[in-house]
Protein backbone atom coordinates (compact mmCIF):
# COMPACT_ATOMS: atom_id res chain seq x y z
CA UNK A 1 0.00 0.00 0.00
CA UNK A 2 3.00 2.32 0.14
CA UNK A 3 3.45 4.93 -2.32
CA UNK A 4 5.87 7.63 -3.27
CA UNK A 5 3.23 9.89 -2.49
CA UNK A 6 3.03 8.85 1.01
CA UNK A 7 4.30 11.22 4.02
CA UNK A 8 7.84 10.61 4.59
CA UNK A 9 8.93 7.67 6.63
CA UNK A 10 8.54 7.94 10.35
CA UNK A 11 7.36 6.80 13.83
CA UNK A 12 4.01 7.57 15.20
CA UNK A 13 5.93 9.92 17.45
CA UNK A 14 6.50 11.75 14.39
CA UNK A 15 10.57 10.82 14.45
CA UNK A 16 11.60 10.84 10.96
CA UNK A 17 13.46 7.37 9.87
CA UNK A 18 16.18 7.31 7.72
CA UNK A 19 16.80 4.03 4.89
CA UNK A 20 19.45 2.42 6.76
CA UNK A 21 21.35 3.49 10.21
CA UNK A 22 25.33 2.86 10.51
CA UNK A 23 27.80 3.10 13.71
CA UNK A 24 27.75 6.70 12.58
CA UNK A 25 24.38 7.12 14.30
CA UNK A 26 25.58 6.27 17.42
CA UNK A 27 28.75 8.97 17.71
CA UNK A 28 26.71 10.79 20.49
CA UNK A 29 25.77 7.82 22.71
CA UNK A 30 28.35 6.58 25.11
CA UNK A 31 28.36 2.93 25.61
CA UNK A 32 29.35 3.19 28.74
CA UNK A 33 27.42 6.11 30.13
CA UNK A 34 24.13 5.59 28.19
CA UNK A 35 23.81 2.23 27.35
CA UNK A 36 25.25 0.45 30.14
CA UNK A 37 24.71 -2.73 31.69
CA UNK A 38 22.07 -4.43 32.68
CA UNK A 39 20.74 -4.33 36.09
CA UNK A 40 23.35 -0.87 36.04
CA UNK A 41 22.93 2.96 36.23
CA UNK A 42 21.52 4.46 34.29
CA UNK A 43 19.08 0.88 33.25
CA UNK A 44 18.93 1.21 29.90
CA UNK A 45 19.42 -2.21 29.45
CA UNK A 46 16.42 -3.20 32.46
CA UNK A 47 16.52 -3.21 36.42
CA UNK A 48 17.51 -6.60 36.68
CA UNK A 49 21.15 -8.06 35.38
CA UNK A 50 19.45 -11.56 34.55
CA UNK A 51 16.18 -10.36 33.61
CA UNK A 52 14.44 -13.21 32.29
CA UNK A 53 16.38 -15.82 32.45
CA UNK A 54 16.10 -15.72 36.32
CA UNK A 55 12.60 -14.58 36.19
CA UNK A 56 9.82 -14.31 33.47
CA UNK A 57 7.15 -11.32 33.75
CA UNK A 58 4.32 -11.46 35.68
CA UNK A 59 1.36 -12.24 33.60
CA UNK A 60 -1.34 -10.45 34.63
CA UNK A 61 -5.08 -10.06 33.07
CA UNK A 62 -7.03 -7.66 33.36
CA UNK A 63 -10.48 -9.04 34.59
CA UNK A 64 -13.73 -7.69 36.41
CA UNK A 65 -17.05 -7.32 35.27
CA UNK A 66 -20.79 -7.65 36.87
CA UNK A 67 -20.43 -8.49 40.62
CA UNK A 68 -17.79 -9.89 42.95
CA UNK A 69 -19.02 -13.47 42.40
CA UNK A 70 -18.67 -13.54 39.22
CA UNK A 71 -15.31 -11.98 38.51
CA UNK A 72 -13.86 -14.22 41.35
CA UNK A 73 -14.88 -16.77 39.10
CA UNK A 74 -13.34 -15.33 36.25
CA UNK A 75 -10.09 -14.70 38.10
CA UNK A 76 -10.27 -18.33 39.67
CA UNK A 77 -10.33 -19.65 35.99
CA UNK A 78 -7.32 -17.69 35.04
CA UNK A 79 -5.06 -18.46 37.80
CA UNK A 80 -6.12 -22.16 36.87
CA UNK A 81 -4.54 -21.50 33.44
CA UNK A 82 -1.30 -20.41 34.17
CA UNK A 83 -1.41 -16.72 35.17
CA UNK A 84 0.58 -15.58 37.65
CA UNK A 85 -1.08 -12.24 39.31
CA UNK A 86 -4.52 -10.72 39.29
CA UNK A 87 -5.59 -7.56 38.29
CA UNK A 88 -8.86 -5.98 38.79
CA UNK A 89 -10.94 -3.50 36.59
CA UNK A 90 -13.49 -1.97 38.63
CA UNK A 91 -16.93 -0.47 37.57
CA UNK A 92 -17.75 3.34 37.07
CA UNK A 93 -19.24 3.72 40.28
CA UNK A 94 -16.88 2.21 42.14
CA UNK A 95 -14.37 4.58 40.55
CA UNK A 96 -16.18 7.38 40.50
CA UNK A 97 -17.07 6.81 44.87
CA UNK A 98 -20.60 5.73 44.77
CA UNK A 99 -22.36 3.02 45.50
CA UNK A 100 -24.15 0.69 43.58
CA UNK A 101 -28.05 2.75 44.48
CA UNK A 102 -26.40 5.60 43.99
CA UNK A 103 -28.83 7.81 41.48
CA UNK A 104 -25.44 8.52 39.50
CA UNK A 105 -24.88 4.14 39.11
CA UNK A 106 -28.12 3.27 37.36
CA UNK A 107 -27.38 1.29 34.00
CA UNK A 108 -23.33 0.99 34.81
CA UNK A 109 -23.03 -1.16 37.75
CA UNK A 110 -20.72 -3.95 37.04
CA UNK A 111 -20.53 -3.01 33.16
CA UNK A 112 -17.07 -1.96 32.50
CA UNK A 113 -15.68 -3.88 35.78
CA UNK A 114 -16.75 -5.39 38.37
CA UNK A 115 -19.24 -3.49 41.21
CA UNK A 116 -17.49 -3.35 45.21
CA UNK A 117 -19.52 -1.46 47.54
CA UNK A 118 -18.83 -3.06 50.93
CA UNK A 119 -15.83 -5.32 52.62
CA UNK A 120 -18.41 -8.02 52.34
CA UNK A 121 -18.31 -7.50 48.37
CA UNK A 122 -14.36 -7.48 48.38
CA UNK A 123 -14.40 -10.62 50.85
CA UNK A 124 -16.43 -12.45 47.65
CA UNK A 125 -14.36 -10.93 45.48
CA UNK A 126 -11.03 -12.67 46.93
CA UNK A 127 -12.09 -15.35 47.89
CA UNK A 128 -10.45 -18.63 47.98
CA UNK A 129 -7.18 -16.84 46.52
CA UNK A 130 -4.27 -16.53 48.67
CA UNK A 131 -3.83 -12.96 49.46
CA UNK A 132 0.09 -13.78 50.99
CA UNK A 133 1.22 -15.77 47.76
CA UNK A 134 -0.42 -13.83 44.95
CA UNK A 135 0.49 -10.45 43.50
CA UNK A 136 -2.86 -8.51 42.93
CA UNK A 137 -2.78 -4.98 41.01
CA UNK A 138 -5.86 -2.81 41.34
CA UNK A 139 -6.71 -0.25 38.37
CA UNK A 140 -7.98 2.60 40.82
CA UNK A 141 -7.55 5.93 41.62
CA UNK A 142 -9.84 8.12 43.42
CA UNK A 143 -10.76 5.56 45.35
CA UNK A 144 -7.52 3.66 45.65
CA UNK A 145 -7.21 3.96 49.06
CA UNK A 146 -10.87 2.70 50.09
CA UNK A 147 -10.01 -0.39 47.63
CA UNK A 148 -6.80 -1.04 49.75
CA UNK A 149 -8.33 -0.51 53.00
CA UNK A 150 -11.05 -3.58 52.03
CA UNK A 151 -8.39 -5.47 50.45
CA UNK A 152 -6.27 -5.01 53.77
CA UNK A 153 -9.33 -5.73 56.09
CA UNK A 154 -9.85 -9.09 53.78
CA UNK A 155 -6.22 -10.18 54.89
CA UNK A 156 -6.75 -9.30 58.45
CA UNK A 157 -9.85 -11.14 58.55
CA UNK A 158 -7.96 -14.49 57.26
CA UNK A 159 -5.08 -13.70 59.74
CA UNK A 160 -2.90 -12.34 57.05
CA UNK A 161 0.06 -9.84 58.76
CA UNK A 162 -0.03 -6.68 56.66
CA UNK A 163 3.49 -6.97 55.92
CA UNK A 164 2.83 -10.36 53.49
CA UNK A 165 0.22 -8.48 51.14
CA UNK A 166 1.83 -7.27 48.15
CA UNK A 167 0.30 -5.92 45.16
CA UNK A 168 -0.62 -2.37 43.38
CA UNK A 169 -2.74 0.63 43.69
CA UNK A 170 -2.63 3.07 40.37
CA UNK A 171 -3.63 5.90 42.63
CA UNK A 172 -2.75 8.05 40.08
CA UNK A 173 -5.39 11.54 40.24
CA UNK A 174 -3.16 13.29 37.58
CA UNK A 175 -3.41 11.80 34.76
CA UNK A 176 -7.02 11.15 35.34
CA UNK A 177 -7.75 14.84 35.20
CA UNK A 178 -5.92 14.69 32.06
CA UNK A 179 -7.38 12.02 29.78
CA UNK A 180 -9.66 9.73 32.35
CA UNK A 181 -11.70 11.23 33.66
CA UNK A 182 -12.43 9.35 36.90
CA UNK A 183 -11.82 11.83 39.08
CA UNK A 184 -13.55 13.13 42.52
CA UNK A 185 -11.51 15.81 44.15
CA UNK A 186 -9.89 19.02 43.74
CA UNK A 187 -5.74 18.39 43.23
CA UNK A 188 -4.89 19.59 46.63
CA UNK A 189 -7.46 16.54 48.56
CA UNK A 190 -6.77 14.00 46.18
CA UNK A 191 -2.91 14.48 46.72
CA UNK A 192 -2.98 14.32 50.66
CA UNK A 193 -5.19 11.10 50.33
CA UNK A 194 -2.07 9.63 48.09
CA UNK A 195 0.91 11.07 49.76
CA UNK A 196 -1.26 9.85 52.87
CA UNK A 197 -1.65 6.15 51.59
CA UNK A 198 2.30 6.67 51.00
CA UNK A 199 3.22 7.30 54.01
CA UNK A 200 0.90 4.56 55.38
CA UNK A 201 2.03 1.59 53.35
CA UNK A 202 5.86 2.52 54.09
CA UNK A 203 5.04 2.12 57.90
CA UNK A 204 2.30 -0.70 57.46
CA UNK A 205 2.54 -2.82 54.54
CA UNK A 206 5.86 -2.53 53.03
CA UNK A 207 5.45 -4.85 49.97
CA UNK A 208 2.58 -2.45 48.62
CA UNK A 209 3.55 -0.72 45.58
CA UNK A 210 1.66 2.65 46.72
CA UNK A 211 1.21 4.08 43.24
CA UNK A 212 1.37 2.69 39.17
CA UNK A 213 2.01 5.70 37.54
CA UNK A 214 -0.15 5.56 34.29
CA UNK A 215 1.52 6.59 30.87
CA UNK A 216 -0.94 4.03 29.48
CA UNK A 217 -4.56 6.18 29.62
CA UNK A 218 -2.97 9.56 27.81
CA UNK A 219 -1.51 6.99 25.30
CA UNK A 220 -5.25 5.74 24.73
CA UNK A 221 -6.31 9.04 24.49
CA UNK A 222 -4.41 9.84 21.74
CA UNK A 223 -0.42 11.16 23.30
CA UNK A 224 2.32 9.77 20.99
CA UNK A 225 5.42 7.79 22.67
CA UNK A 226 7.12 10.50 23.30
CA UNK A 227 4.09 12.31 24.58
CA UNK A 228 3.54 9.25 27.47
CA UNK A 229 7.23 9.56 28.28
CA UNK A 230 7.47 12.93 28.79
CA UNK A 231 4.08 13.16 30.57
CA UNK A 232 3.67 10.69 32.73
CA UNK A 233 7.43 11.33 34.52
CA UNK A 234 6.13 14.85 34.56
CA UNK A 235 3.10 13.62 36.64
CA UNK A 236 6.06 11.09 39.16
CA UNK A 237 7.71 14.46 39.81
CA UNK A 238 4.51 15.90 40.90
CA UNK A 239 3.97 13.25 43.52
CA UNK A 240 7.68 13.00 44.20
CA UNK A 241 7.56 16.56 45.26
CA UNK A 242 4.25 16.18 46.61
CA UNK A 243 5.48 13.36 49.13
CA UNK A 244 8.49 15.49 50.06
CA UNK A 245 6.34 18.00 51.07
CA UNK A 246 4.80 16.01 53.26
CA UNK A 247 7.67 15.00 55.07
CA UNK A 248 8.67 11.42 53.53
CA UNK A 249 11.81 10.40 52.29
CA UNK A 250 13.22 9.99 48.72
CA UNK A 251 14.48 6.89 49.00
CA UNK A 252 11.76 5.69 51.05
CA UNK A 253 8.85 6.93 48.30
CA UNK A 254 10.83 6.20 45.33
CA UNK A 255 11.74 2.48 45.91
CA UNK A 256 8.00 2.02 46.04
CA UNK A 257 7.02 4.03 42.84
CA UNK A 258 5.74 1.66 39.95
CA UNK A 259 4.92 2.71 36.18
CA UNK A 260 2.55 1.76 33.35
CA UNK A 261 2.79 1.94 30.01
CA UNK A 262 0.69 1.36 27.23
CA UNK A 263 2.70 -0.74 24.01
CA UNK A 264 1.65 0.13 20.52
CA UNK A 265 1.71 -0.52 17.07
CA UNK A 266 5.40 0.75 15.96
CA UNK A 267 7.01 -1.87 17.31
CA UNK A 268 10.56 -0.67 17.46
CA UNK A 269 9.97 2.84 18.76
CA UNK A 270 8.00 1.06 21.45
CA UNK A 271 10.79 -0.38 22.34
CA UNK A 272 13.00 2.43 22.41
CA UNK A 273 10.21 4.23 24.44
CA UNK A 274 10.84 2.16 27.77
CA UNK A 275 14.84 2.19 27.41
CA UNK A 276 14.50 5.98 26.85
CA UNK A 277 11.87 6.10 29.92
CA UNK A 278 14.03 4.46 32.11
CA UNK A 279 17.45 6.12 31.73
CA UNK A 280 15.45 9.18 31.46
CA UNK A 281 14.25 8.04 35.01
CA UNK A 282 17.62 7.08 36.64
CA UNK A 283 19.06 10.09 35.77
CA UNK A 284 15.89 12.39 37.44
CA UNK A 285 15.57 10.09 40.59
CA UNK A 286 19.95 10.08 41.18
CA UNK A 287 20.82 13.58 39.94
CA UNK A 288 17.65 16.13 40.72
CA UNK A 289 15.91 14.34 43.56
CA UNK A 290 19.53 13.25 45.19
CA UNK A 291 18.31 9.78 46.44
CA UNK A 292 20.48 7.05 47.89
CA UNK A 293 19.32 4.32 47.28
CA UNK A 294 20.05 2.17 43.45
CA UNK A 295 16.06 0.83 43.63
CA UNK A 296 14.98 4.72 43.66
CA UNK A 297 16.65 5.40 40.45
CA UNK A 298 14.93 2.19 38.34
CA UNK A 299 12.09 2.33 36.86
CA UNK A 300 9.81 -0.34 36.87
CA UNK A 301 7.06 -0.73 35.11
CA UNK A 302 3.45 -3.05 34.27
CA UNK A 303 2.58 -2.73 30.59
CA UNK A 304 -0.64 -2.91 29.00
CA UNK A 305 -1.42 -3.92 24.66
CA UNK A 306 -2.80 -1.07 23.55
CA UNK A 307 -6.61 -1.02 23.70
CA UNK A 308 -7.15 2.13 21.40
CA UNK A 309 -5.49 -0.24 18.26
CA UNK A 310 -7.88 -2.81 18.51
CA UNK A 311 -10.40 -2.95 15.64
CA UNK A 312 -13.94 -3.85 15.48
CA UNK A 313 -13.69 -4.40 11.62
CA UNK A 314 -11.74 -8.26 11.09
CA UNK A 315 -11.52 -8.53 15.38
CA UNK A 316 -9.50 -11.94 14.51
CA UNK A 317 -6.59 -9.17 13.30
CA UNK A 318 -5.98 -8.00 17.10
CA UNK A 319 -4.71 -10.97 17.85
CA UNK A 320 -1.92 -10.28 15.91
CA UNK A 321 -1.48 -6.33 16.76
CA UNK A 322 -1.78 -7.55 20.56
CA UNK A 323 0.78 -10.59 19.76
CA UNK A 324 3.40 -7.80 18.32
CA UNK A 325 2.92 -5.10 21.08
CA UNK A 326 3.34 -8.06 23.73
CA UNK A 327 6.69 -9.20 21.92
CA UNK A 328 7.37 -5.23 22.13
CA UNK A 329 6.96 -4.74 25.66
CA UNK A 330 9.11 -8.20 26.61
CA UNK A 331 11.73 -6.81 24.44
CA UNK A 332 11.57 -3.62 26.43
CA UNK A 333 12.07 -4.74 29.21
CA UNK A 334 8.37 -4.86 31.10
CA UNK A 335 7.92 -6.62 34.89
CA UNK A 336 4.58 -7.37 34.21
CA UNK A 337 2.19 -7.64 31.02
CA UNK A 338 -1.66 -7.49 30.06
CA UNK A 339 -2.19 -8.55 26.89
CA UNK A 340 -5.80 -7.47 25.11
CA UNK A 341 -8.13 -10.14 24.41
CA UNK A 342 -9.34 -9.74 20.67
CA UNK A 343 -12.96 -9.01 21.06
CA UNK A 344 -12.16 -5.93 23.26
CA UNK A 345 -13.30 -3.61 20.41
CA UNK A 346 -17.13 -5.45 20.53
CA UNK A 347 -17.08 -5.73 24.25
CA UNK A 348 -15.92 -7.06 27.78
CA UNK A 349 -13.69 -10.13 26.64
CA UNK A 350 -15.03 -14.07 26.78
CA UNK A 351 -13.02 -16.94 28.64
CA UNK A 352 -12.05 -18.05 24.74
CA UNK A 353 -10.55 -14.87 23.73
CA UNK A 354 -8.82 -14.51 27.50
CA UNK A 355 -7.77 -17.22 26.88
CA UNK A 356 -5.75 -16.79 23.67
CA UNK A 357 -4.75 -13.52 25.13
CA UNK A 358 -2.95 -15.26 28.43
CA UNK A 359 -1.63 -18.35 25.77
CA UNK A 360 -0.03 -15.18 23.88
CA UNK A 361 2.44 -14.40 26.80
CA UNK A 362 3.12 -17.80 27.61
CA UNK A 363 4.11 -18.71 23.88
CA UNK A 364 6.37 -15.71 24.01
CA UNK A 365 7.63 -16.74 27.30
CA UNK A 366 8.03 -20.42 26.63
CA UNK A 367 8.75 -21.13 23.08
CA UNK A 368 10.16 -17.40 21.17
CA UNK A 369 13.58 -17.41 22.44
CA UNK A 370 13.56 -13.82 23.60
CA UNK A 371 13.66 -14.27 27.01
CA UNK A 372 16.68 -16.54 26.85
CA UNK A 373 19.18 -13.34 26.77
CA UNK A 374 19.07 -10.41 28.14
CA UNK A 375 17.97 -7.57 26.25
CA UNK A 376 18.60 -9.16 22.68
CA UNK A 377 18.06 -6.22 20.85
CA UNK A 378 20.79 -3.58 22.04
CA UNK A 379 23.15 -2.55 19.95
CA UNK A 380 20.86 -2.18 17.31
CA UNK A 381 21.98 0.79 15.33
CA UNK A 382 18.15 2.03 14.71
CA UNK A 383 16.84 1.52 18.38
CA UNK A 384 19.76 2.97 19.76
CA UNK A 385 19.31 6.03 17.96
CA UNK A 386 15.73 6.21 18.12
CA UNK A 387 16.22 5.36 22.35
CA UNK A 388 18.39 8.84 22.06
CA UNK A 389 15.86 10.88 20.24
CA UNK A 390 13.37 9.94 22.18
CA UNK A 391 14.92 10.91 25.32
CA UNK A 392 16.24 14.14 24.31
CA UNK A 393 11.97 15.20 22.86
CA UNK A 394 10.68 13.63 26.22
CA UNK A 395 13.00 15.87 28.04
CA UNK A 396 12.15 19.28 26.18
CA UNK A 397 8.63 18.64 27.30
CA UNK A 398 9.92 18.52 31.01
CA UNK A 399 12.01 21.46 30.69
CA UNK A 400 8.69 22.89 29.39
CA UNK A 401 6.42 21.71 32.07
CA UNK A 402 9.39 22.78 34.71
CA UNK A 403 9.09 26.17 33.38
CA UNK A 404 5.02 26.63 34.00
CA UNK A 405 5.81 25.93 37.04
CA UNK A 406 5.32 21.73 37.54
CA UNK A 407 2.76 19.41 36.07
CA UNK A 408 0.18 20.67 37.79
CA UNK A 409 -0.31 24.13 36.72
CA UNK A 410 0.35 22.76 33.33
CA UNK A 411 -2.95 20.44 33.52
CA UNK A 412 -4.68 23.03 35.09
CA UNK A 413 -3.61 25.98 32.42
CA UNK A 414 -4.44 23.15 29.69
CA UNK A 415 -1.50 22.93 28.67
CA UNK A 416 -1.45 18.80 28.77
CA UNK A 417 -4.24 18.15 27.22
CA UNK A 418 -4.20 20.13 24.42
CA UNK A 419 -0.96 18.29 23.28
CA UNK A 420 -2.83 14.98 23.57
CA UNK A 421 -5.96 16.52 21.93
CA UNK A 422 -3.62 17.55 19.12
CA UNK A 423 -1.55 14.61 18.65
CA UNK A 424 -5.10 12.62 18.61
CA UNK A 425 -6.26 14.55 15.92
CA UNK A 426 -3.19 14.37 14.06
CA UNK A 427 -3.14 10.81 14.08
CA UNK A 428 -7.03 10.17 13.13
CA UNK A 429 -6.17 12.08 9.88
CA UNK A 430 -3.37 10.66 8.96
CA UNK A 431 -5.72 7.24 8.91
CA UNK A 432 -8.60 8.94 7.73
CA UNK A 433 -6.66 10.33 4.56
CA UNK A 434 -4.53 6.90 4.72
CA UNK A 435 -1.54 8.11 4.94
CA UNK A 436 -1.76 5.58 7.88
CA UNK A 437 -3.17 2.69 7.03
CA UNK A 438 -4.88 0.20 9.17
CA UNK A 439 -5.39 -3.14 8.26
CA UNK A 440 -9.24 -3.61 8.01
CA UNK A 441 -10.31 -0.69 8.73
CA UNK A 442 -8.70 1.73 5.69
CA UNK A 443 -7.44 -1.20 3.29
CA UNK A 444 -8.11 -4.74 3.21
CA UNK A 445 -11.52 -4.42 4.17
CA UNK A 446 -14.19 -7.15 4.26
CA UNK A 447 -18.14 -6.44 4.28
CA UNK A 448 -19.05 -9.56 6.11
CA UNK A 449 -19.83 -8.99 9.85
CA UNK A 450 -17.46 -10.44 12.32
CA UNK A 451 -19.78 -13.50 14.00
CA UNK A 452 -17.96 -13.21 17.19
CA UNK A 453 -19.62 -14.00 20.30
CA UNK A 454 -19.48 -11.57 22.93
CA UNK A 455 -19.79 -11.47 26.61
CA UNK A 456 -23.20 -9.62 27.65
CA UNK A 457 -23.58 -8.53 31.09
CA UNK A 458 -26.54 -10.04 32.71
CA UNK A 459 -28.77 -6.69 33.31
CA UNK A 460 -30.13 -8.52 36.56
CA UNK A 461 -26.81 -8.43 38.24
CA UNK A 462 -26.84 -4.54 39.45
CA UNK A 463 -31.02 -5.34 41.14
CA UNK A 464 -29.21 -8.07 42.94
CA UNK A 465 -26.02 -6.00 44.05
CA UNK A 466 -28.44 -3.15 45.24
CA UNK A 467 -30.61 -5.48 47.06
CA UNK A 468 -27.72 -7.37 48.56
CA UNK A 469 -26.30 -3.39 49.85
CA UNK A 470 -29.88 -3.04 51.21
CA UNK A 471 -29.82 -5.95 53.08
CA UNK A 472 -25.71 -5.09 54.07
CA UNK A 473 -27.21 -1.25 55.54
CA UNK A 474 -30.40 -2.93 57.34
CA UNK A 475 -28.34 -5.32 59.66
CA UNK A 476 -24.94 -3.38 60.17
CA UNK A 477 -24.38 -1.72 63.31
CA UNK A 478 -25.48 1.81 62.41
CA UNK A 479 -23.93 3.51 65.59
CA UNK A 480 -20.59 2.62 64.04
CA UNK A 481 -20.76 3.33 60.92
CA UNK A 482 -21.90 7.08 62.56
CA UNK A 483 -19.02 7.33 64.78
CA UNK A 484 -16.60 5.77 62.00
CA UNK A 485 -18.11 8.51 59.66
CA UNK A 486 -17.39 11.50 61.86
CA UNK A 487 -14.21 10.43 62.92
CA UNK A 488 -13.16 10.43 59.24
CA UNK A 489 -14.57 13.38 58.50
CA UNK A 490 -12.80 15.16 61.48
CA UNK A 491 -9.45 13.59 60.70
CA UNK A 492 -9.99 15.07 56.93
CA UNK A 493 -10.53 18.75 58.97
CA UNK A 494 -7.14 18.12 60.20
CA UNK A 495 -3.71 16.58 59.52
CA UNK A 496 -3.68 13.24 60.35
CA UNK A 497 -3.34 10.05 57.97
CA UNK A 498 -6.28 9.32 56.78
CA UNK A 499 -5.54 5.87 55.90
CA UNK A 500 -6.36 4.25 59.65
CA UNK A 501 -9.49 6.43 59.57
CA UNK A 502 -10.56 4.63 56.13
CA UNK A 503 -9.68 1.39 57.48
CA UNK A 504 -11.60 1.45 60.72
CA UNK A 505 -14.71 2.89 58.64
CA UNK A 506 -14.81 -0.22 56.02
CA UNK A 507 -13.95 -2.72 59.13
CA UNK A 508 -16.92 -0.63 60.20
CA UNK A 509 -18.87 -2.21 57.35
CA UNK A 510 -19.41 1.53 55.72
CA UNK A 511 -19.88 1.30 52.09
CA UNK A 512 -17.42 3.03 49.72
CA UNK A 513 -19.90 5.47 48.49
CA UNK A 514 -20.34 6.86 52.28
CA UNK A 515 -16.79 6.85 52.94
CA UNK A 516 -16.37 8.92 49.65
CA UNK A 517 -19.44 11.03 50.42
CA UNK A 518 -17.78 11.99 53.77
CA UNK A 519 -14.64 13.37 51.93
CA UNK A 520 -16.17 15.21 49.62
CA UNK A 521 -18.10 17.09 52.24
CA UNK A 522 -14.78 18.20 53.56
CA UNK A 523 -12.57 18.11 49.71
CA UNK A 524 -15.67 19.24 47.41
CA UNK A 525 -15.06 18.05 43.74
CA UNK A 526 -12.80 18.76 41.03
CA UNK A 527 -14.32 20.74 37.71
CA UNK A 528 -12.68 20.04 34.85
CA UNK A 529 -10.72 22.26 32.60
CA UNK A 530 -12.36 22.69 28.94
CA UNK A 531 -9.76 22.86 26.88
CA UNK A 532 -10.63 24.20 23.22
Amino acid sequence: MRSKEQKPFETLSGIPVQEVYTEKDLQEIDAVEDIGSPGEFPFTRGVQPTMYRGRLWTMRQYAGFGTAEETNKRFRYLLDHGQTGLSVAFDLPTQMGYDSDHPMSRGEVGRVGVAIDSLEDMETLLDKIPLDKVSTSMTINATAAILLCLYIAVGEKRGIPFKKLSGTVQNDILKEYIARGTYIYPAAGSMRIITDLFAFCKDHVPQWNTISISGYHMREAGCTAVQEVAFTLGNAIAYVEAALRAGLEIDNVASRLSFFFCVHNDFLEEIAKFRAARRLWAHMMKERFKAKNPRSWMLRFHSQTAGVSLMAQQPKNNIVRVTMQALAAVLGGTQSLHTNSYDEALALPTEESVRVALRTQQIIAEESGVANTVDPIAGSYFVENLTEEIEKKAREYLDKIDAMGGMIRAIEQGYVQKEIQDSAYRYQKEIEQKERIVVGVNAYPEDKPHGEEILRVDPTLERKQCERLKTLRERRDKEKVRIALEKLEEAAQGKENLMPFILEAVRSQVTLGEISDALRGVFGLHREKIVV
